[in-house]
């Protein structure tokens, strides 16, 4: 009993106040709001492709109507060649496409036009729609030889280019109704695009809870509250199971609101269950109270508490892959981040939505836990009344 009521004093004197209120709670969850905003978004990603169509046959209208039911491209009409350069020179179109004049008749003559793309430089989308591009053109020189190749068979004399166009205009419409088709499946291959920031503001803002949990520690000294709490008659574990429970339900609050945020409001989806994505932060959030406590304990000036965010929270955050991924460090920096628990935390988080299971993040969690476990261990030993902090 003795422990809630300490639990729930700590929770009343941090997240009940405005200031609280705004700095774990409000600012979290504006911040993951534009993360996702910026790096997990998938709206507005559609390669714009500014094209002109010089042929007038069937040919070139079907080139164009496939990439149109192609959801990543939108397609806008140019005049003329020149126009289309212009846009791609002044960067309002990923790629250009240019349909040559008599395409259609070329290819029903026997030859292999071409199709020209005009690109200012090669990105993933100019790429992808130079495949597409390649692929349609391969497939109307396959269409074309296959209708020439069955009139000339069925017709003993000169061929007839009138007949070979209307069955190759037969053809594109059977073509274009796509009576045989796929169907896309998420494999989770790979994690979700912009899931390692997402994850990384999220867990250095739920880092904050240590900047928070020594403030209190520090006030708790300078008012000698502390000293006065453990001559009550209250036992030490008591008193330290109070703070545990009072910051774990803040932090877990924070957690929740944020995930509820983003999964129900947002529908930005991970790739994640709750429950799994709940486990991966709270053992994370386990390793904060931990360091807190420690940190907590070693600092005996409320002054110092303010160098925890230069000297713990944003170092370990660069280091553990929270702004940029692993892969571009140094070696050296790379090794140095397995003693970091964000790397944990985002390597848990990135496996599950790759398609992972629970026992494939059994090692990062283990970690997790483990890290918590000695850390909070020895805060536990070293939080002590007996040496009160100096008001600077």
């Amino acid at each position: 009993m003795n422990s809630l009521n300490i639990a729930w004093l700590m929770i009343r004197r941090t997240i009940l106040r405005k200031r609280g209120f705004i700095t774990f709670f409000l600012l979290p969850c504006l911040v993951v709001t534009g993360t996702i905003a910026l790096f997990g978004s998938e709206e507005g990603t559609r390669a714009v492709i500014p094209y002109v169509n010089e042929d007038q046959g069937a040919a070139g209208r079907w080139i164009l109507d496939e990439l149109v039911r192609k959801e990543e491209y939108l397609l806008k009409p140019m005049n003329d060649v020149a126009e289309v350069k212009e846009a791609i020179a002044q960067q309002r179109g990923s790629s250009g496409l240019v349909i040559p004049a008599h395409y259609t008749d070329n290819l029903l003559q026997g030859k292999q036009p071409e199709v020209q793309l005009v690109e200012l430089r090669v990105s993933e989308s100019s790429y992808t729609l130079r495949a597409a591009v390649e692929g349609l053109a391969a497939g109307l020189n396959q269409s074309a030889s296959a209708v020439l190749a069955a009139t000339d068979a069925a017709s003993s004399e000169t061929p007839d280019p009138a007949l070979a166009e209307a069955k190759f205009k037969e053809l594109l419409l059977e073509l274009g109704k796509h009576q045989i088709s796929g169907e896309a499946t998420e494999l989770q291959i790979y994690p979700k695009p912009g899931l390692n920031n997402v994850t990384g503001f999220t867990i250095m803002f739920m880092m904050g809870l240590l900047t928070s949990t020594v403030a209190v520690i520090m006030e708790d000294r300078r008012q000698r509250t502390m000293a006065r709490v453990y001559t009550a008659p209250v036992r030490a574990y008591e008193i330290a199971l109070g703070n545990f429970l009072g910051s774990f339900a803040i932090g877990l609050i924070q957690i929740v609101l944020v995930l509820g945020i983003s999964r129900w409001v947002l529908h930005y989806d991970a790739g994640i269950p709750f429950g799994i994505h709940l486990l991966i932060l709270a053992a994370f959030m386990l390793v904060s109270m931990g360091i807190a406590s420690t940190v907590a304990g070693l600092i005996r000036e409320s002054k110092n508490a303010n160098m925890l965010n230069s000297l713990i929270i944003t170092p370990t955050c660069m280091i553990g892959g929270c702004f940029w991924p692993l892969s571009i460090m140094p070696d050296y920096m790379q090794k140095l981040a397995n003693f970091v628990p964000q790397k944990w935390a985002i390597q848990a988080v990135e496996t599950i939505s790759a398609g992972g299971t629970l026992s494939d993040i059994a090692l990062p969690l283990l970690i997790l836990f483990g890290m918590a476990a000695i850390l909070l261990t020895v805060g536990s030993a070293i939080l002590r009344p007996s040496q009160p902090g100096v008001d600077a």
